[in-house]
């Protein structure tokens, strides 16, 4: 187990319970963090902890991290930069060890710190909800969650124990420390069992949030299967308005990792999309997150997902070819199948004197028409595509295959009348042409 030790209070208590009281047997490797913001200090801090993991004749890692440089690379907070900076530390010390669990120092008094810093700045159950014993796969662990920061002092006194104490935790530029010295003990005016209050509230919205959280799931699966890549609309339209919300966080999660910089404000803005009357519509939100719907399906995409495949390319004979977009169109010559009925639409087969090589495969472009098969008369590409409710984002890269001039097939969606073989034919032109998904 990798014990994340500061040096503080609260990680000391913790190292000497986990080394010395438990009665469990652990292998504990010490992991400490030196975030570069309070110079000798901070230097101070890692001897002392050195100290301590050779007293319990520990293994110890330490590493010396640029927070501030985190924090302007990733637009964060210093608070959060620290927290990245030390979990990938304790991650990575994890996987050297092999170890199965990380254990934090977090008491019932940080609990009710962090349930009003999430109030403050706005949160539903889940933030609410605060920190865990033990996070949902049990790799990080809260020993001390249940413990008061004074009966910790106590336990360390008793034992005649040493501890830093850091500096920067009266800095009141950090909102943590004007809830701990501003906010809290003005709450406990009014009742002085308040953090005792908060850390119940907490567990108690916890508990509620885990049973949302698994009819969530269950309707997350749902609105997939019914919707392919996407959530499906109809179905979304149905559900209260926190599931839908949690549905849309999941989708959000399930592409782009995590959920920072999702507001409850842009999950409104995707709840406006889904219930609005028109069917196509996208969403930019931070990160480069973009929510479109087109038409019962709601997708979910991260990155540059409004790029534009344009392109020419020659097809000179059979042979395999790979298109922008994910598309992949193979050319051979064989037989047609004996009937039209069932046939796969990725699949076209052209009369090779009707449709001579070189093809020209593009993209689409606006005035493009096709004679479908089957059909008289002409029909333009953009109506056909939206009759057939093609995806906007999709339409960017699907092939259009030329011969003379003359379009024969939008590949995969519908193939012209030119170059008509009749069911059964020898020696016909086969293509293929199916997208990478």
């Amino acid at each position: 187990m990798v014990v994340a030790v500061s040096g503080g209070a609260d990680s000391v208590a913790l190292l000497d319970f986990l080394a010395t009281g438990s009665g469990l047997g652990l292998r504990l490797v010490v992991a400490h963090v030196n975030h570069g913001l309070r110079g000798a200090e901070a230097d101070d801090d890692e001897r002392f902890v050195r100290g301590l993991a050779e007293r319990y004749g520990l293994p110890m890692a330490t590493t010396s991290a640029d927070v501030r440089a985190l924090s302007r690379q990733r637009r964060l907070s210093l608070e959060e930069a620290g927290r990245e900076a030390r979990y990938a530390f304790f991650e990575e010390v994890a996987g050297q060890y092999g170890a199965a669990r990380i254990a934090l120092a977090h008491h019932r008094d940080d609990q009710a710190e962090t349930v009003l810093m999430r109030l403050i700045r706005g949160a539903g159950v889940d933030g609410l909800s605060g920190m865990r014993p033990r996070s949902g796969d049990g790799r990080y662990v809260r020993p001390l969650l249940s413990v008061t920061r004074r009966a910790i002092v106590g336990y360390l006194r008793k034992k005649g124990l040493a501890w830093q104490e850091d500096a920067s935790n009266r800095d009141q530029r950090f909102l943590r420390n004007r809830v701990r010295h501003e906010l809290l003990p003005l709450l406990a005016s009014y009742n002085p069992a308040i953090a005792e209050r908060l850390a119940a509230t907490a567990e108690s919205l916890a508990a509620d949030g885990e049973l949302l959280e698994r009819l969530t799931a269950e309707r997350y699966a749902v609105c997939r299967d019914c919707a392919g890549e996407g959530l499906a609309v109809p179905l979304l339209r149905r559900e209260p308005d926190g599931i839908r919300l949690r549905l849309y966080r999941r989708a959000i999660a399930a592409v782009k990792g995590d959920l920072r910089r999702l507001s409850h404000r842009h999950l409104q803005a995707i709840d406006r999309l889904v219930l609005a009357a028109r069917s196509n519509g996208a969403l930019a939100l931070p990160d480069g997150v973009r929510i479109t719907r087109c038409y019962d399906a709601l997708t979910v995409t991260v990155g540059d997902s409004g790029e534009d495949y344009g392109y020419e390319l020659l097809v000179e004979g059979p042979g395999s070819y790979r298109l922008p977009g994910g598309w992949n169109l193979t050319v051979t010559v064989g037989k047609a199948p004996a009937s039209w009925e069932g046939a796969a639409l990725d699949t076209a087969w052209f009369d090779p004197v009707a449709v001579p090589f070189p093809w020209l495969v593009r993209t689409f472009r606006p005035g493009d028409r096709i004679r479908p098969f089957g059909m008289t008369g002409e029909k333009k590409v953009k109506d056909l595509l939206i009759d057939l409710k093609i995806p906007p984002l999709e339409r960017r890269s699907l092939p259009l295959v030329f011969a003379g001039g003359v379009l024969a097939w939008v590949c995969g969606i519908r193939r012209g009348a030119v170059g008509e073989v009749a069911p059964g034919s020898d020696r016909v032109v086969v293509a293929v042409c199916s997208r990478e998904r």
